[in-house]
């Protein structure tokens, strides 16, 4: 791992008629992209009938024209993008998650890591469930059909499921007549609703995917509130779970994962980003005579450092657009293969300068120090790294694929050390009490830093594989028999 992986995105369309709600879904989803390249799935309602197509690869490429086609019209859309770690890769973690139940059919789609994954499933298993995927979405699917047997409404039952999962989730669930959004109690990953001219309602992870589909945003959902779309009633608010505990926004959704044109709890990402890079400039000084930003979660932080220090702002680098985040490709030696191909330094720009490097994060270090020897081999004078984020020192539980130390360059050494080992002349980090205060105008406070400090806002989990059938024997130390 040598960047940070976020699970999924959600994307949800509520029409005022039955229209083609698959491709409103689709540029709603390509927004989202950046939020998962591993799979993707949209399930389209069609006076009840739900028609879905779900499999391993980018939007463009898995929903062609006649797969849009097919899907159909309908009076709602479900769709999802997916990042899988390397234990819950595959098409048969794709969502959205379609349920065929005794009370009706469901379809759910989730971002974020349940904390109590494990007891649930196991559970659910001496219950006589049966599981098909590594996913939480099946965890959650199981508990709001088994609370939809006694409640009067999906919506009681989504209400009612949420006393039994923890951690983070954003989660959007669609039944026949209805569609409902939920965000987790701490608010770990934003979620929001919007509409459009027409008046269809919007629900996404991000502002951006309302902007894709020429939706104005209304407002976010609240830490833990429910949001029920139906013909019959409306729009519901249920805020039952909503301030039972500290609101805990992850910080990360500013620093890196987030599209900088999404504005979540009243911040602009951009803004956010341009002010980590002024802060850097404040706490790590440099004598230099380029800013050069990362493409591309590096470059609103660049022009902050610019800003703030007089140094200028230039584009050192040249990325080809056909290649996804580094961090998304299957295997580590691929990923590294893939950093010359994606960035490319402009020799004329950094030739004979002292550049300040600013890139989101540093968490293995692998794709840093082959960003550093490219500029070097461009010839590059001096190269000074600033980093927008304070070091990586403990695991998230939260959606962020960080589930061990090991993993984390920083806990194994020094910043001396690390700048030997990346190859730069200096090396400065985000100091974690700015971190906090970059969301300019931000309309909840509250960050989960637990990644920088290890101060988790919920418990840590006792057991957190969820991957024990893809194990051999052997690392489980079972003997064959």
């Amino acid at each position: 791992m040598s960047k940070l992986h976020e699970d999924c995105g959600v994307f949800g369309v509520f029409a005022t008629e039955t229209r083609d709600v698959a491709s409103t879904t689709y540029y709603g989803l390509y927004a989202l992209q950046h939020r998962g390249q591993e799979s993707c799935g949209i399930v389209v309602n069609d006076d009840g009938v739900l028609h879905d197509h779900r499999d391993d690869g980018l939007v463009d490429d898995v929903f062609t024209k006649d797969v849009l086609h097919r899907l159909g019209e309908g009076d709602m859309a479900l769709g999802h993008v997916r990042y899988g770690t390397a234990d819950t890769k595959g098409r048969v973690n794709a969502q959205p998650m379609v349920v065929n139940h005794i009370k009706g059919r469901m379809a759910v789609a989730y971002n974020g890591c349940l904390i109590n994954s494990f007891e649930l499933r196991s559970d659910l298993e001496m219950q006589g469930a049966i599981f098909h995927m590594n996913s939480d979405v099946e965890v959650i699917s199981y508990i709001i059909t088994r609370e939809r047997l006694s409640a009067p409404s999906i919506e009681v039952a989504v209400e009612q499921a949420m006393n039994y999962i923890k951690g983070a989730y954003s989660l959007v669930v669609m039944s026949p007549t209805k569609l409902i959004a939920a965000r987790d109690p701490n608010g770990f990953h934003p979620l929001c609703y919007g509409q459009n001219e027409a008046g269809d309602y919007i629900v996404a992870s991000e502002s951006c995917a309302l902007d894709a589909v020429g939706a104005t945003l209304i407002r976010e959902l609240e830490p833990g509130e429910i949001l029920v779309l139906s013909r019959k009633n409306g729009i519901q608010s249920i805020t039952t779970h909503c301030k039972k505990c500290d609101p805990s926004l992850c910080v990360f959704e500013y620093i890196y994962f987030a599209r900088p044109d999404s504005v979540i709890e009243g911040s602009s990402v951009h803004e956010a980003r341009a002010k980590a890079g002024e802060y850097l400039a404040k706490e790590h000084p440099v004598e230099a005579d380029i800013v050069v930003g990362v493409p591309d979660s590096g470059l609103d932080a660049a022009i902050g450092y610019s800003r703030e220090s007089g140094i200028p702002y230039a584009i050192g680098f040249l990325k080809n657009k056909y290649i996804g985040r580094t961090f998304i490709a299957p295997g580590q030696s691929t990923r590294e293969d893939k950093v010359r191909i994606k960035l490319n330094p402009i020799s004329s720009v950094v030739k004979d300068k002292r550049v300040v490097l600013v890139d989101d994060s540093i968490v293995r270090g692998t794709t840093c120090e082959r960003i550093v020897k490219l500029l070097r081999e461009a010839g590059a004078k001096e190269v000074h790294m600033r980093v927008s984020a304070p070091p990586f020192l403990y695991p998230c539980y939260y959606g962020t694929d960080i589930d061990s130390q090991d993993k984390l360059i920083a806990c194994k050494h020094t910043v001396e050390e690390i700048e030997a080992i990346i190859g730069v002349d200096s090396l400065g980090y985000l100091e974690l009490e700015d971190a906090k205060k970059i969301a300019v105008g931000r309309k909840c406070d509250g960050f989960c830093c637990a990644c920088f400090d290890g101060k988790y806002p919920t418990d840590v989990p006792t057991k957190i594989y969820k991957n024990r059938f893809e194990q051999k024997l052997s690392e489980k130390g079972e003997t064959k028999k």
